[in-house]
């Protein structure tokens, strides 16, 4: 590991892009209606959320998750295909601990499938980000 081969400015895109992905797959048309039927929760409830809160908090663990994986791919030999394989490798990883959580919990594997399938998709993009943009 090289940290002279962390791109910062492509560790912020990788993690900006994961608010891309969420802003996607939590929405209604595609899997958003069925995350807040199986977590319980209304349109209503999520609109009283503390935004500042949610959405600063998000953007600083995506910031610490793409920075986390930069350092992983911090080799020279890192390109796009390597950066999304690890990407995925590391959001196989996410997806096994949010499923032991989730059971934990009683949900459904509609909700583990949802919210694992967010971790995949979104690290394999923020592997890709890191590893094309060199």
């Amino acid at each position: 590991m090289d940290m002279s081969l962390v791109n910062w400015p492509a560790v912020l895109v990788a993690a900006l892009s994961g608010f891309a992905v969420g802003g996607i797959w939590y929405a209604p048309p595609l899997f958003g209606n069925a995350w807040m039927a199986d977590s319980k929760l209304t349109a209503e409830e999520i609109q009283k959320g503390n935004k500042a809160k949610i959405f600063g908090f998000t953007a600083l663990f995506s910031l610490i998750m793409a920075a986390n994986l930069a350092i992983f791919l911090a080799e020279a030999k890192t390109d796009v295909t390597w950066g999304a394989t690890a990407g995925f490798l590391a959001g196989i990883w996410t997806f096994g601990a949010i499923a032991i959580h989730s059971l934990f919990e009683l949900k459904s594997w509609r909700y583990i499938f949802i919210n694992g399938g967010y971790s995949v998709v979104s690290l394999t993009l923020m592997g890709a980000i890191i590893g094309l943009w060199r």
